[in-house]
């Protein structure tokens, strides 16, 4: 039997979408899929669907709280917020960020995995920023990308061509039902399944008949 794509649609500004990440990286040696990074731009699917950040509504935001701390624990993933967060989570934008992803996808996509996580980790375990250029360029040498890579990304992010893709990405995610992020979609059958957010792994391995491990399965199997 051949290997199911499975295709990630997310945005360094969403902590769920971190989760969802880790685990299907795990389990890309562990499956039979081709996982598929698709950086895409949340804010977009936000505005497009009408839907809401979780911050925004004070109890949904009172319980993400308690949420993330006991995900990043289960997903052994350091994600870490406190009440203080929400503030700069709603002042920050992730439209740069997502373009400079989108950039290095488009030229040097083997850096996509480590960039994607070290924003995460500037933005959600060490609470600094990550929409600023010199904080973009902070992340990429941290992620192991060149001088020389990381500014030829960084022109490119005002060109049309990644403005373009990113819209592209975008489209597709909410063509395919997404609404908010994590969107994972298993090509299954002939047909694309939608999965939202980073606690359907379980269900997915089930529809793509895989066996479900745990967030931190052991490849030695």
């Amino acid at each position: 039997m051949g290997r199911t794509l499975v295709e990630l649609f997310y945005d360094v500004i969403s902590p769920y979408s971190w989760l969802g990440f880790e685990v299907l990286c795990r389990y890309q040696h562990i499956w039979n899929i081709d996982l598929r990074f698709r950086p895409a731009f949340l804010g977009g699917i936000m505005q497009q669907t009408g839907n809401k950040p979780p911050a925004m509504l004070p109890k949904r935001a009172e319980y993400m709280l308690k949420d993330l701390k006991r995900m990043g624990k289960y997903y052994q993933v350091p994600v870490h917020m406190s009440g203080d967060d929400f503030q700069r989570i709603l002042a920050t934008s992730s439209l740069a960020a997502m373009r400079f992803v989108t950039a290095i996808d488009m030229t040097n996509p083997q850096y996509l995995e480590p960039l994607s996580r070290e924003f995460w980790m500037r933005f959600w375990s060490q609470h600094e920023d990550i929409s600023q250029p010199e904080n973009i360029l902070a992340v990429a040498r941290q992620a192991g990308l060149s001088a020389e890579l990381s500014q030829k990304a960084l022109e490119m992010i005002s060109s049309p061509a990644v403005k373009d893709r990113l819209k592209e990405t975008t489209a597709e995610a909410i063509k395919y039902g997404a609404f908010g992020m994590p969107a994972v979609v298993a090509h299954y059958d002939g047909e694309p399944h939608l999965f939202f957010g980073s606690d359907r792994l379980e269900l997915l391995g089930s529809v793509i008949g895989e066996k479900w491990l745990g967030p931190v399965p052991s490849s030695k199997l």
